[in-house]
This record gives structure tokens, C-alpha cells and sequence, in this order.
């Protein structure tokens, strides 16, 4: 193929992004969380791409350059992704472009990472877990804290979340039965 794949897009850097996506409706007892990580999301308005900084204490901060292809497929393929890890100075350059921006904290609860939103999303916890293969996340034993699978669910991506109100998020924790977050 000698300029892409599918759609026009080059796929030949980009990975087959694999994940499950579920709402929680409080975080498992300290006893399971691992890491705990703070992220800073912006996407960038009008484009496919992420620039997120994640910092963790003891530990240097990090920054990526993402882009998100979305294209369904069985065994919970969401997509194409393709990262890249920039400098400061780098991540500074592409901070300038417009964008919306997304805060969250991520607790490391293996295979999950359990997302705890700030801002206008306070109180939504997601909870994400990524495979390199469809049998892997077809094989995904859902432990008793998650609440309802969104994986096929769009509206809870980062790309619609960033773009979401609050009221918008307890109309559609309302729909999954969900009491929905504080305010």
C-alpha cells in the first residue's frame, strides 16, 4: 500500500488500539491501587490529535503527542493510535494551538487504569483497561467495582468527554441507571 491504509490514513507507525471502557461508581479499597498519575489532556480543536502531560510523583513528567484514528472492529478495537514523546520545549510549541483541555487523575488498579475527572466533569470515574489482542480483551474478567461496560459508547472517550458539560454527564450516567456524580 504505498500511501495508507483505509480512509487515506498511514497506518504503517500506528498500533491497533485495543480497550474496554467501564463506569465506576466509587474507587476498589486503597489496597488495590498501584501507581497514581495526574494527566493533562488537550485536544486539539478541529483534529484527531492529543497532547497530554502526565506527572507522577518520583518520577520524571511525561509528555505525548497522539493521534487517535477511530475505527471499530470486533475485540474491542477502538481504532489506530500513534504516540510519540516530546521534549518540554517541544510539548510548549504544540500547547500554543487551540484546544480543549481535560484534568484527571489515573489510578493504576491492574489491568484498569481508573480515571477520576476534575472540572466541569467532577466526579466521573471511567475505568479503562488495553490489550494487544481481541482474545485477551474477550477474555477480561470484570471485577465487582466496575458498573456498566461504554466501550462502544463514544460520548465517553476523551475526545467527546473534553467537549461534555456536567449536565451532560448525569444525563448519560441516567441512561446507564447510574445516580450520577456529585455537584
Amino acid at each position: 500500500m504505498p500511501c495508507g491504509g483505509e480512509g487515506g490514513y498511514p497506518r504503517k507507525y500506528a498500533r491497533i488500539e485495543r480497550e474496554r471502557r467501564y463506569l465506576v461508581e466509587r474507587l476498589p479499597g486503597a489496597a488495590g491501587i498501584g501507581r497514581t498519575r495526574r494527566i493533562v489532556d488537550r485536544y486539539i480543536e478541529g483534529t484527531t490529535l492529543r497532547l497530554r502531560k502526565q506527572s507522577e510523583e518520583g518520577r520524571p513528567v511525561v509528555r505525548k503527542f497522539t493521534q487517535k484514528i477511530p475505527a471499530r472492529s470486533a475485540g474491542a478495537q477502538q481504532g489506530f493510535i500513534t504516540s510519540m514523546y516530546v521534549t518540554e520545549a517541544e510539548y510548549g510549541v504544540l500547547a500554543n494551538l487551540p484546544a480543549k483541555t481535560l484534568c484527571k487523575t489515573r489510578y493504576s488498579v491492574p489491568p484498569f487504569g481508573i480515571d477520576v475527572f476534575e472540572g466541569a466533569l467532577e466526579g466521573l470515574l471511567l475505568a479503562e483497561a488495553e490489550f494487544d489482542s481481541a482474545a485477551a480483551a474477550d477474555a477480561l474478567a470484570i471485577p465487582p467495582f466496575l458498573s456498566r461496560e461504554v466501550s462502544d459508547d463514544d460520548r465517553f472517550t476523551g475526545g467527546r468527554l473534553v467537549r461534555a458539560s456536567g449536565q451532560d454527564i448525569r444525563d448519560w450516567l441516567l441512561e446507564y441507571g447510574m445516580r450520577g456524580f456529585s455537584e
